[in-house]
């Protein structure tokens, strides 16, 4: 039996796809729990319009995270740190430390945690971080660290 998901159940799919349950286990477990609805055409037409609508806004989305792409790829990020002996810093420098440095010095704001480092950075030059901005697009970062 085809239904379309309310809400995501596992082992079977996320909600608003359109999946083939078993009968006994869409009319027992399903339908009562409100967690899917059947297919009916009425249902497909009206699942079909949300999925137009939201199609549309991903494509816009994604276009806005193209454009914040670029943008963060024309910055060179420059924060300074505590130097010790040689090209190293006391301390590190972290993802967290580079949002809080994007955003006092171009008024960007990134979650820390799309901030790719392998490593906290803990040498003084020039490094390139990753930044996720979409969930298959990222942007090179430059980021310059220097003494204090």
């Amino acid at each position: 039996m085809k239904v379309i998901l309310n809400s995501d159940v596992k082992g079977l799919g996320k909600a608003g796809e359109l999946v083939d349950a078993k009968i006994g286990y869409a009319r027992n477990f399903l339908f009562p729990r409100k967690l899917a609805v059947e297919a009916t055409p009425e249902n497909l037409a009206k699942w079909e319009e949300e999925q137009e609508e939201l199609k549309q806004k991903r494509a816009e989305e994604k276009a806005e995270a193209e454009a914040l792409k670029e943008k963060l790829e024309s910055i060179e990020l420059k924060i300074s740190a505590k130097g010790g002996k040689g090209d190293r810093i006391f301390g590190s420098i972290t993802a967290g430390d580079v949002a809080e440095a994007l955003q006092k010095s171009n008024g960007i704001d990134i979650d820390k945690k799309k901030i790719e480092l392998k490593d906290n950075i803990k040498e003084i030059g020039a490094h390139v971080v990753q930044v996720r901005v979409y969930p298959e697009l990222t942007a090179s970062l430059k980021v310059l660290v220097d003494k204090e």
